[in-house]
């Protein structure tokens, strides 16, 4: 009877205590219930994103300004993008260290189609995503047909790929992206009007509501435990209130830029197609455990060349948009520290290193929290060594708390 107890959904006692009327004391003792149990969710990330707001703001006024916040959103995208690829490979327990390359194949490979052989950019942009995606069924085979870890695998095509990048660009070393293009527009000019930007909230908490209560009912319907009206009505508020706070503060600067917009439709996308569909069940399924999930009859393969190919799609979109809001290719595109931050935000956005367990929330979450301390450390003129080992060590704290978090779910079951 405990280990049902233990293996219940996080959030039916929460709504249990709603239903019995036991008020704030009993939702807070449900809360840190979850808590001891191991399912932190994601209450690190939010407690780690106010610390670091509420210093860096301390430190600097200008921190939470409207304006370098429009600038902090921006420049989440490119990275963001390319770590909501990583979230999915993660989840089913393996690695791609090549995101980065990537990355700067793609921009390379726009950059010259483009400018170069005077394609349409259309026709460019789709060039390099399939480019992406061939890298992905790549890696799959490598790992799948030939045994390759993928960390041998992504690790060659790290090194691969960047020489690859490098020969595309030539002597050159720099290809410029023409400012009227509609790509470099999309990137550095095009904001959402600030009367859509309400809609769009207003849409999205409704969105919130209906999802969730269709899919409340179609659990009572089967027997199944499900959240209380109540609670989807306070959650669907909140975010109603928040986002239309946030909105209206970034409107007293440039507003929300489409480039952004984008980047939170995917991240919806992805989260629908990892809770609500039998594919994003097979990905946690496999990440769990593999073995089980093949006795299960899932096609463990398949899903695998899926996965790489959605990342490394994903790794050329965000080299694309870094390559226009740079209005440039050129040899340090995808190099640097984009590599490293993109795993580093799946990571520290809550996904875990041992598969089976995060979101596609985790990319966004994880990107806020990197930028935010690439922001208010260039806003105090320190140089980049303090971002490296700000960064590295709120790595090395999100592992840690994974861990811990594992062993105690794991202690919460046998109990």
């Amino acid at each position: 009877m405990t280990q049902v107890k233990a293996a219940a959904p996080a959030m039916d006692l929460l709504d249990e205590r709603l239903r019995r009327g036991d008020g704030v004391r009993g939702v807070l003792g449900a809360v840190a219930e979850r808590v001891r149990g191991g399912d932190l969710g994601v209450l690190p990330i939010v407690v780690g994103l106010v610390v670091i707001w509420t210093v860096f703001q301390l430190l600097n006024p200008v921190f939470l300004s409207s304006a370098n916040l429009v600038n902090l959103l921006m420049e989440s995208v490119s990275v963001g993008i390319i770590a909501l690829g990583v979230v999915c490979v993660l989840l089913v327990g393996q690695i791609d260290l090549s995101v980065g390359s990537v990355s700067g194949l793609s921009a390379a490979l726009t950059a010259v189609t483009f400018v170069d052989a005077g394609w349409p950019f259309w026709a460019s942009i789709l060039a390099a995503i399939a480019a992406g995606g061939a890298i992905g069924w790549v890696y799959a085979q490598m790992v799948t047909r030939l045994g390759v870890p993928s960390f041998v695998a992504t690790l060659a095509g790290l090194l691969g790929f960047l020489g690859l990048q490098l020969w595309l660009l030539g002597s050159k070393g720099t290809i410029n992206l023409p400012f009227d293009s509609g790509l470099v527009h999309f990137a550095q000019l095009a904001f959402v009007p600030a009367w859509l930007s309400y809609v769009l909230v207003v849409l999205a908490a409704g969105g919130i509501f209906v999802t969730g209560y269709s899919l409340a009912r179609a659990r009572r319907a089967a027997g199944l435990s499900a959240r209380s009206t109540l609670l989807l009505v306070i959650r669907s508020v909140a975010v109603l209130v928040a986002l239309g706070f946030a909105v209206w503060y970034l409107n007293q600067a440039r507003g929300v830029g489409w480039m952004f917009v984008t980047f939170v439709a995917l991240v919806l996308v992805m989260n629908y197609v990892l809770t609500r569909t039998a594919w994003g069940r097979a990905v946690f399924a496999i990440g769990g455990n593999v073995e089980a999930a093949r006795r299960a009859g899932i096609n463990v393969k398949r899903m695998y060349t899926s996965v790489f190919m959605l990342c490394s799609s994903l790794a050329a979109v965000g080299g694309l948009i870094a390559a226009a809001r740079l209005a440039a290719a050129n040899q340090a595109s995808g190099a640097g520290d984009v590599n490293l931050n993109a795993i580093a935000a799946a990571v520290i956005g809550g996904t875990s290193l041992f598969g089976g367990r995060g979101s596609a929330f985790s990319a966004l979450l994880g990107i806020l929290v990197i930028q935010s301390i690439s922001s208010g450390l260039t806003l105090l003129d320190l140089d980049s060594s303090f971002r490296f080992m700000v960064t590295g060590l709120v790595l090395a704290l999100a592992v840690a708390l994974d861990s811990v978090a594992r062993r105690s779910r794991a202690a919460h079951g046998r109990a």
